[in-house]
């Protein structure tokens, strides 16, 4: 029955992160704290390394079609990076109940920024034929990934909740390079906090590697047939449910231990 679990939550994690460029990940560790019975201490570095992954093999028809901005991507993982290392840090010296809080409000966080309306975007970046305004593009891309990095480090989640918006709505990035830049920053978060938590970590290999499996054909399938999607509805749908998981987050951890 394990087994099955894993490999319907790896597929759901990879289908959302295949079509809205991340979300998903905010799923993984509440599944495997909760549906496999994980503590918070492997459920996060195991749920890096599946997002990480997923988001890797995601990102390689993106890729192909030129949908990413390296040199963006590389700002938000430079000031990502070091920030993930902290986070990591915290986390370590952080008791379970506090993390798991943290992480339902982070979710709720999350699941508000899903249901606005980001139709408007913004200015600082231009992507297309006029290339990008470095100057003012650039020290709003450096807090934004440092923001990434440390929710990345501390919650073991990939961050596209925040880079999504962040790159649409606050530099203007058209929404299509947008998921494929994004899917590269959650690529090199995440594997920075996999090597930050890997000697302290006791991780089931073997459910990893199911969740893998499985989070990679979502993704590959969700990156091709994406395009026929209404992802904005998807997207409202999916805040509904991290809301839910959010309540039952806070229930459990505040009520009935």
């Amino acid at each position: 029955m394990t087994v099955v679990i894993t490999l319907v939550l790896g597929a759901v994690i990879g289908v959302l992160l295949g079509l809205l460029g991340g979300g998903g990940s905010i799923l993984a560790v509440p599944a495997l704290v909760y549906a496999l019975g994980l503590g918070i201490e492997q459920a996060i570095p195991m749920s890096l390394i599946v997002v990480a992954v997923a988001s890797a093999v995601g990102v390689l028809p993106k890729v192909r079609t030129g949908q990413v901005q390296w040199r963006l991507a590389a700002i938000f993982a430079v000031a990502g990076i070091p920030a993930t290392l902290l986070g990591s840090a915290i986390g370590k010296y952080l008791p379970q109940p506090v993390l798991m809080i943290g992480f339902a409000v982070l979710m709720i966080v999350a699941g508000i920024r899903m249901l606005a309306d980001s139709a408007d975007t913004g200015t600082a970046c231009t992507v297309g034929d006029a290339g990008i305004n470095w100057r003012r593009c650039a020290p709003r891309s450096i807090p934004a990934g440092f923001v990434v990095g440390l929710l990345t480090g501390l919650f073991g989640v990939g961050g596209g909740f925040v880079i999504i918006p962040a790159l649409v709505v606050l530099l203007g990035v058209q929404m299509s390079i947008a998921i494929g830049t994004s899917l590269l920053i959650i690529v090199a978060n995440s594997a920075a906090g996999v090597l930050s938590h890997l000697s302290g970590a006791s991780i089931d290999w073997s459910i990893t590697a199911a969740f893998v499996a499985t989070a990679i054909g979502g993704s590959l399938i969700a990156g091709h047939y994406g395009t026929r999607l209404d992802t904005g509805r998807l997207q409202h749908w999916f805040a509904y449910l991290v809301f839910a998981v959010a309540a039952y987050v806070l229930l459990d951890t505040l009520v009935l231990t």
